[in-house]
């Protein structure tokens, strides 16, 4: 998913509506799969390479937003001995998909699933994604199958992963799921998401990690003016999180262990983030002091209030500079972990949604298994981070458009009125140029001043133009 979720409603022919579907098309995003793709995924989705091993009697859910088809993920909790089992299952794409046939040659064009307003373009054609590949309920299918043990603190005693057939029993969405953990009428393996999801985010705390609940943003239109809201995240949001990073986690340690590996890897935020994410903390008045830290603060920040939202948001800056990075011989890069989940740490749990994860899994089978790396596995290595590094830029740039076009729909009917904003950033060798964060509606615009602007000042300011589309938010001061 993106870093910054962005729902839309609204007519179809709506100005918003409109200027996306023209920003598909000026970005270049595919659409429609090629006929021999499309048939390729028809014929593969009805001879699956199966697993003999069957563990359709593990009882399954996943936990997925309303609606959702393509289910990378399917878990089950139990106790076991003092601490606690995971098995959690993921689409096992590789089981549809032959190297170097048609489906792979697209998906290593898309890169992964781009997600718009107003839907998404996905990486894998529906008849796979959201049919044979996905772990929808009643529907028995090939997953690679963690089972990961648990201490009574949470963390892992061991970890291993193996091809079987998987068959999930319940879909739950996200109200339902924290609804009833909180009335206690949960199942036991989802009532114990609480209990090891809380462990986890306390293990998270102690290493110095940090998990940004940011809130999804929800856009509706009508004649022409638009409203928004925020949907905070749910704690059991968190929680189902706390458990794809475990996974996340402990293949990169079996792949760090076998010698051969792709990490996802992020440096430590650079002085200037932070500096700029203290002003941004200023203009919305959230109250940081110099002693406490940027993780203390963001666990401090409740997402139901709309200025904390609007901060999470600016916090996903420092996610920027985040990458993968291929080792062998057991020679780990350096820096070798995420700064985010402050350990070593890989992207292994959507393959549906995101190339790389194909890879990763191969690679944490063969090593369980004690096999060699699959010769097509070692072929991609190389050439894997490039990849991924262009179709992040193409979904960086998705989501920062589809930002301004958002906020532009947001305040076209508002041109020429006056707003409190404060100047959290000024662009470098022009000082006259840069950005404000208003008060409300919390949005981020350019502003041209014609003098130098007061970084991290206050500062009333007017709104020049807006029109989705055609003309991103400007201000000038007021």
């Amino acid at each position: 998913m993106p870093r910054r979720p962005l729902h839309t409603t609204g007519q179809p022919n709506a100005p918003l509506q409109i200027a996306l579907r023209e920003l598909r098309t000026e970005l270049g995003v595919p659409d429609d799969f090629p006929p021999a793709v499309l048939a390729e995924a028809h014929t593969a989705a009805a001879a699956p390479r199966l697993p003999q091993t069957d563990a359709t009697d593990i009882p399954l859910f996943t936990i997925d937003p309303p609606g959702s088809a393509d289910l990378d993920q399917a878990m089950h909790l139990a106790r076991h001995g003092n601490g606690y089992r995971v098995h959690y299952a993921i689409a096992d794409t590789a089981a549809f998909i032959t190297p170097g046939g048609q489906l792979d040659t697209e998906a290593q064009r898309r890169v992964q699933t781009l997600y718009f307003p107003d839907g998404s373009v996905p990486l894998h054609p529906p008849a796979l994604s959201h049919a044979a590949a996905s772990l929808l309920p009643g529907h028995t299918a090939p997953a690679l199958l963690w089972r990961i043990d648990l201490d009574a603190e949470g963390r892992t005693r061991r970890a291993e992963v193996h091809r079987a057939q998987v068959r999930s029993q319940t879909r739950i969405d996200y109200a339902t799921a924290q609804r009833q953990i909180d009335e206690g009428t949960a199942p036991t393996a989802l009532a114990l998401l609480r209990d090891i999801g809380l462990l986890r985010e306390e293990l998270e705390r102690e290493r110095g990690g940090i998990s940004l609940n940011v809130p999804e943003q929800e856009i509706t239109g009508d004649d022409g003016h638009y409203t928004l809201e925020y949907r905070a995240p749910r704690p059991a949001d968190g929680w189902n999180a706390q458990i794809s990073l475990l996974t996340g986690m402990a293949a990169a340690d079996i792949m760090i262990e076998s010698g051969t590996g792709i990490l996802r890897t992020l440096p430590t935020a650079p002085d200037g983030a932070v500096a700029r994410l203290r002003r941004s903390a200023t203009a919305l008045h959230i109250d940081w002091p110099h002693h406490v830290s940027y993780a203390d603060v963001i666990r401090s920040l409740d997402p139901r209030d709309a200025r904390h939202a609007a901060f999470l948001q600016d916090c996903t800056a420092l996610l920027r500079g985040a990458g993968y990075t291929v080792f062998t011989g057991g020679r780990l890069p350096s820096p070798a972990i995420h700064a985010a989940v402050a350990h070593e740490y890989t992207h292994c749990t959507a393959p549906l949604r995101r190339l790389v994860d194909r890879y990763t899994g191969e690679l944490c089978i063969a090593a369980c298994a004690g096999q060699g790396v699959p010769e097509w596995v070692l072929e991609a290595l190389a050439g894997l981070p490039g990849r991924m590094a262009e179709g992040s830029r193409r979904a960086n740039t998705v989501e920062r458009e589809c930002v301004d076009l958002v906020e532009a729909a947001l305040l076209s009917g508002r041109v020429g009125e006056e707003f409190d904003a404060i100047v959290v950033d000024v662009k470098e060798n022009e000082p006259t140029v840069g950005t404000v964060h208003l008060e409300d509606p919390a949005v981020v615009g350019r502003i041209e001043a014609g003098r130098e602007l007061p970084l991290g000042e206050p500062l009333r300011v007017r709104l020049t133009q807006a029109s989705p589309g055609t003309a991103k938010a400007l201000f000038v001061p007021a």
